[in-house]
């Protein structure tokens, strides 16, 4: 009688822990890598886009031009890094080979590189320049390779996935560590009129080898989407997770609506980066000088990209003599400016918010600053680090003996940035909405700026 009752205990405690291991299995949020995490700190970086069309007046060269034709006449990495700073971006990405394949440093797995030119007699090294300028200003550094190659003859061959593997492994362990590597979705035909098959799988492994720290950037991923846009701009609901299952890179993504809102339920941690040009084109050409966008519309545009819970690249593309043009400079550092000038004294520093409610999923915070204060921006952060669960939010202000709507919207995630009219309060209110049975608010900070 024992041993059944026993036996029927134990079969009874297998089936439950199973159960609840299972159950948590389905409830279990996708997480950030320590990698992303670092990642969504950098929040804003410029793209340089440089190369034979900054001399050619292209967009997309075709692997033809002669490698003379890249001649900056005063190249000047510490000028781009400085600007870069002022601008408030806390990074740099770089067109280290463009799909025309022409290498910003003298690769040995190609013939079309900077050592062929006559730019510093054969002896120049962009990226060398580039990295040491970003250790002398502060800055991180991340490389673009693009995959398509319209010079390379071996490329549309199974050998092509070794050249590139090789120049991969050159320029992860050649630059010091990186903090994002760029993989464009672009793929099309080589010299010999054939498309490369890559071998995606092999280049992750070698970037997660060689570059732990570095995410890296695709349509797709692994370490964080396209936007699917290049406007710099992203949906106000914007999920940080994306289902990527029978998509492959380069050869289809989801739906832009899709990249750009993500999904609530979404398996893999894949946030939004959104890139954007300051000028029409991606590279330099002159009769773009006066089609630089504004500081008020890069502004804009960081409103609706890192205020949105994303990443933004912005691309800056030095000119002939490689330095940043004046009028992009002027723009950058204006913008730069009001970034500063908008976020510089948090009026909310050192009032904590106080949460109330029953319900874990639906919690209301109240916070005091002690006396009357006016603001016109709010920034909400949501602590990431244990996942995304925000769906909504409503901002209130206590106003002639009652609660005042000022603001709603939807996710956080790891931060959100909300302008309105200039109010006057001293206590404001938080109802904060999350998502999943049995989870409390994960809104880790609110901010107030005048």
């Amino acid at each position: 009688m024992c041993t059944r009752f026993f036996y029927l205990f134990c079969l009874a405690f297998t089936y439950f822990t199973a159960f609840a291991q299972n159950a948590g299995a389905q409830t279990a949020r996708p997480l950030p890598t320590p990698a992303q995490l670092a990642w969504h700190e950098t929040n804003f970086y410029l793209f340089f886009h440089f190369g034979p069309n900054t001399f050619t007046d292209q967009e997309w060269g075709h692997g033809t031009e002669p490698e003379d034709v890249f001649a900056p006449t005063a190249i000047d990495c510490d000028q781009w890094c400085q600007i870069a700073k002022k601008a408030g971006a806390k990074g740099v990405v770089i067109t280290a080979k463009h799909h025309d394949g022409f290498c910003l440093w003298p690769s040995q797995y190609s013939k079309h590189t900077v050592r062929e030119s006559k730019w510093m007699n054969g002896k120049g090294d962009v990226l060398r320049m580039l990295s040491d300028a970003c250790k002398r200003n502060g800055l991180k550094l991340g490389l673009y390779l693009s995959p398509w190659d319209r010079n390379h003859p071996q490329y549309g061959t199974p050998a092509y996935n070794d050249v590139y593997a090789n120049t991969l492994t050159e320029l992860l362990t050649g630059y010091g560590e990186l903090f994002e590597i760029w993989w464009d979705g672009a793929n099309g035909e080589g010299p010999n009129g054939k498309k490369q098959v890559y071998d995606f799988h092999r280049f992750e492994k070698i970037a997660a080898q060689l570059q732990p720290n570095a995410v890296v950037f695709s349509d797709i991923g692994p370490g964080c989407r396209w936007a699917g846009n290049e406007n710099g701009t992203l949906n106000e609901t914007n999920w940080c997770m994306l289902d990527t299952a029978g998509f492959a890179r380069g050869l289809g993504a989801p739906d832009g609506s899709v990249l750009q809102t993500g999904q609530e339920n979404g398996a893999l941690w894949l946030p939004a980066e959104c890139d954007v040009s300051i000028r029409p084109g991606w590279f330099y050409h002159p009769e773009e000088d006066g089609k630089v966008k504004t500081p008020d519309q890069l502004f804009d545009i960081y409103l609706k990209s890192v205020g949105r819970g994303a990443n933004l690249i912005l691309n800056v593309p030095p000119d002939r003599r490689g330095r940043i043009h004046a009028q992009d400079s002027a723009a950058l550092v204006a913008f730069g400016a009001k970034l500063r000038n908008t976020f510089a004294r948090d009026l909310a520093q050192g009032h904590k918010i106080i949460w109330s409610g029953t319900n874990p999923s639906e919690q209301t915070g109240v916070i005091d600053l002690g006396k009357m204060q006016q603001f016109s921006t709010i920034v909400l952060k949501e602590d990431i680090a244990k996942g995304q669960t925000i769906q909504s939010f409503v901002v209130e202000i206590w106003e002639n003996g009652k609660w005042k709507e000022i603001a709603r919207s939807t996710t956080v995630g790891h931060k959100k940035i909300l302008q309105l009219v200039p109010v006057k309060a001293r206590k404001i209110r938080l109802q904060v909405k999350t998502k999943g049975p049995g989870s409390t608010s994960s809104l880790k900070g609110l901010e107030l700026y005048s």
